[in-house]
């Protein structure tokens, strides 16, 4: 893409920003499993997902390792008796977590963070039967058919920033004392991705979506789930 087409795409989306991860919490929504007591939203951020999760769960817990994400996720909801936040590692939260408790597991761009291979294999132990692994996640571009996609991306990007933050976004840098989100780029390709959570999750669903991001689905064998 032109480096004009670039610098015309950057100011509309500076004028018209808005959340990748927040857009797919709809997606994490509508497949809920059946079996609603207890969820886990891993890199829960400030806590809007965690907060979300609330309303369908008898108990939630938001774990983040940051602790500036922590804080501010244990503040917005600091009146929900459904909801814990953990400031830990995701190991350390396995380590400890009881076995077959969770019917929900959540991850919003917060798998690249982690170790790849270690993390999809603590999953089963942690989920109940029947519990349901939803991950939305980034891979680094490694195909045409990855480019092509970021392309439409960022292309539709401008659009739906228009469509979700139609008032022009004033300018300026992060509000004093807010907390910055950490930032890292995938390392792991979506073939690599998807290979590891074969071999990890048998019948997983991995799925490239627009707006940079896959969504990774599983079941664990077990109760009757919906079907999504």
């Amino acid at each position: 893409m032109p480096t004009v087409g670039l610098g015309w795409l950057a100011r509309i989306n500076a004028r018209h920003p808005w959340s990748h991860n927040e857009y797919f919490h709809g997606w994490i929504l509508r497949h809920l499993p059946a079996r609603r007591q207890s969820a886990v939203d891993v890199g829960c951020g400030a806590g809007v997902l965690t907060g979300q999760l609330a309303g369908a769960f008898v108990q939630v817990t938001g774990i983040d390792a940051d602790a500036g994400m922590a804080a501010a996720a244990a503040a917005r909801l600091a009146d929900d008796a459904r909801v814990t936040i953990r400031r830990c590692r995701f190991e350390d939260f396995a380590a400890t977590a009881g076995e077959g408790q969770a019917d929900l597991i959540t991850m919003v761009a917060v798998l690249h963070h982690l170790d790849l291979e270690g993390t999809l294999a603590r999953i089963p132990a942690l989920l109940a039967p029947g519990g349901r692994l939803l991950v939305v996640g980034l891979a680094r571009v490694d195909s045409p058919s990855d480019l092509l996609i970021d392309l439409l991306s960022a292309a539709a990007n401008p659009v739906m920033g228009l469509i979700r933050h139609p008032r022009p976004a004033r300018p300026g840098g992060p509000v004093a004392g807010e907390p910055v989100m950490p930032v890292r780029d995938p390392a792991a390709t979506l073939a690599q991705i998807t290979a590891a959570a074969r071999a990890r999750l048998p019948g997983v669903t991995v799925r490239r979506r627009l707006f940079f991001r896959y969504t990774l689905r599983w079941d664990k064998p077990g109760s009757e789930v919906m079907p999504g």
